[in-house]
């Protein structure tokens, strides 16, 4: 985590491609996920197989939350979110949105969820709580 917020303040001055702005959220938010989904998989005694469908789910889920995030950034105000808008734009990081476009990133980001979610068929609809947290990704508003 401690590497993505360095990255993160390095694309105050530095312009990023794509790649390095998925590494830069997967080593933050995406390892902030996969930390919680581990704990619960090791405190539920998984096997390996369910450990890593879990893991590949909050990388996935951790993107999907940051593409939304850039998104609410340009799109929200600072009433509806309870932070400063158009915030990144300010401080010239690159974003999801500054490098694909609004709804380039809007695809993205689904296509994260559903790939999130296609990550828990192996628990046979036992984790249908984590598919409706997936989908609250794309319908939040702060």
């Amino acid at each position: 985590m401690v590497g993505g917020q360095m990255l993160d303040l390095i694309g105050e001055n530095e312009e990023f491609d794509l790649g390095t702005i998925s590494r830069m959220q997967r080593m933050k938010t995406g390892k902030l996920m996969a930390f919680a989904c581990e704990a619960g998989a090791i405190l539920g005694k998984a096997d390996d197989m369910h450990k890593k469908a879990l893991n590949n789910y909050a990388f996935d889920l951790g993107l999907a939350f940051q593409v939304t995030d850039d998104i609410l950034d340009v799109e929200s105000t600072t009433m509806m979110t309870g932070k400063p808008a158009n915030q990144d734009e300010k401080a010239g990081k690159s974003t999801f949105v500054s490098t694909m476009g609004k709804e380039q990133a809007k695809s993205r980001a689904e296509m994260l969820v559903d790939q999130a979610c296609r990550h828990l068929k192996v628990f046979e609809g036992r984790a249908e709580m984590l598919e409706e947290l997936a989908r609250y990704v794309l319908q939040r508003r702060s």
